[in-house]
């Protein structure tokens, strides 16, 4: 009896251990695999994790093959996991080059193989760790969040950030809009709103909860962006509100009745207004990079009441329509210029949001719709872009749109690849995609945040929001957080 169990022990552990192998005998399939997540003809950094993937074909058995420069790794099953080590090893042999991927699936005693794909590997690395908010995709359930951060070269995931410690049941808290100067997480921001509301800043290993609001201001700060080199933070501070469509495809509805611009001094602790001026909601700053500049949106709405009016600019939400402007800055004076139109969305009955500039100054990238400023719940919603140095005309990047929702991107240090919120997968749901971006503007199909279980993210029940790339992980635990939220 022993003697048969150790039999049955050997064979299953042989099995375990038996490498898969590429059929000898097959019939080539001229259609290509449909897999998920899609990695078909996508561009990616040399140093990313591995890109695991499933085959949505019924099927008895399955065998996939990556190969580049003589190097190849073979995976069996419909999940196709390659190995970390092999996989970088691969991809560095790929760098600027390609890796094919042969799909080879057996039905009914018959092996096939479906039209081989590529993978292009970029010689352009990215920043090693990506951060995001992790919520549910509602607009009434927000405590149960976390603040995250991944690094992209594994799949090693954290929580910096646990909302539901200073969560109680007589005070709810929301934690949002983390940012960082430079990609430097430690220089970094976030807020904390109602039970222990206030932004908490980091600055070079000193941690302090700071209360932006005083009695000239419309709220505390809400959307920020660091200076590049100096310890300042613009915002805008909004008057923010939702409302609900019962007949628009777009349902929720997320409006600013008030809103203006303001700067902190992290060092100095002062607030100063930027720009205040009557009929007009100001939003979304964001610094060029070389800080002489701000850029930020703004829509000119004039109210029929003779104040504020949150039922009229519910009623009227689509003709809000935001432009892009930018305002000088002298870095030695910390003056402002007066604001000059860059985008005029207006003018072609549109909305522009979310500006964002490459690092070498020259890209403006934005998120363009029908109307309003929260385009996250938009399906109309893409990404556009525009040259500043050369006086280009703003254009969709039709590369990295799809069908439905393309909101919040941020770039990349070395401005060759942008990481953006898309809900092309179901219409519910904000995934990060990574695409990149040449020298002169062209983007390639982007790819979906990789996962070591290629399932991960249709399993799961959060959307990743405000996706900021950094240089290192955030250092600071969540307790640490939790304790200067409380104080």
């Amino acid at each position: 009896m022993r003697r048969w169990l150790v039999f049955i022990l050997l064979g299953l552990t042989l099995a375990a251990c038996r490498q898969p192998q590429v059929p000898d005998s097959y019939t080539d399939n001229k259609l290509l695999p449909k897999i998920y997540p899609d990695y078909l003809d996508v561009t990616i950094p040399p140093n990313i994790a591995p890109l695991a993937f499933e085959i949505l074909v019924g099927v008895d058995e399955a065998v996939t093959r990556f190969s580049a420069e003589g190097t190849t790794i073979v995976c069996g099953g419909v999940k196709v996991c390659p190995d970390i080590d092999e996989w970088h090893a691969l991809t560095a042999k790929a760098k600027g080059k390609d890796i094919t991927v042969d799909v080879f699936v057996k039905k009914d005693g018959q092996w096939y193989r479906f039209k081989p794909f590529a993978i292009h590997v970029s010689t352009d690395d990215i920043d090693p760790y990506l951060s995001y908010r992790l919520i549910s995709p509602s607009y009434v359930s927000y405590e149960e969040l976390t603040l995250c951060q991944r690094c992209l070269e594994n799949f090693d995931e954290n929580v910096f950030v646990d909302n539901m410690l200073c969560s109680t049941e007589a005070g709810g808290q929301c934690v949002n809009c983390h940012n960082f100067q430079q990609y430097n997480p430690d220089r970094m921001q976030f807020h904390a709103r109602q039970n222990h509301g206030g932004t908490v800043i980091v600055y070079d290993g000193k941690m302090e909860k700071v209360n932006l609001k005083n009695d000239s201001l419309i709220s505390s700060g809400v959307y920020p962006s660091w200076h590049p080199t100096l310890p300042l933070i613009a915002y805008s501070t909004n008057r923010t509100m939702q409302s609900f469509h019962t007949s628009d495809i777009n349902k929720i509805e997320v409006l600013d009745s008030e809103s203006d611009l303001i700067v902190y001094d992290v060092m100095k602790h002062e607030v100063k207004t930027i720009e205040k001026m009557p009929d007009e909601l100001e939003v979304f700053p964001c610094w060029a990079p070389d800080g002489k500049s701000l850029y930020f949106c703004s829509a000119h709405f004039k109210y029929e009441a003779d104040s504020v009016d949150l039922e009229e600019i519910t009623y009227r939400a689509k003709e809000v329509k935001y432009n892009i402007y930018r305002k000088s800055f002298d870095p030695a004076t910390h003056s402002f210029g007066e604001r000059e139109l860059v985008l005029d969305a207006a003018a072609k009955g549109l909305s522009a949001t979310l500006p964002r500039i490459s690092p070498d100054g020259r890209w403006l990238m934005f998120t363009l719709g029908e109307w309003g400023c929260f385009h996250i719940w938009h399906r109309d919603a893409d990404l556009w872009m525009m040259d500043l140095q050369n006086g280009g005309e703003a254009l969709p990047v039709e590369a990295l749109n799809s069908d439905n929702t393309e909101s919040y991107h941020s770039w990349s240090s070395n401005g060759r690849w942008v990481v953006f919120s898309s809900r092309r997968n179901d219409g519910v749901f904000t995934r990060p995609f990574i695409g990149h971006v040449d020298a002169e503007g062209k983007a390639a199909k982007p790819f979906e945040l990789p996962s070591e279980n290629p399932d991960d993210h249709r399993q799961s029940l959060k959307s990743y929001n405000v996706p900021e790339l950094m240089r290192g992980p955030v250092k600071y635990t969540p307790q640490e957080f939790a304790d200067v939220l409380r104080k």
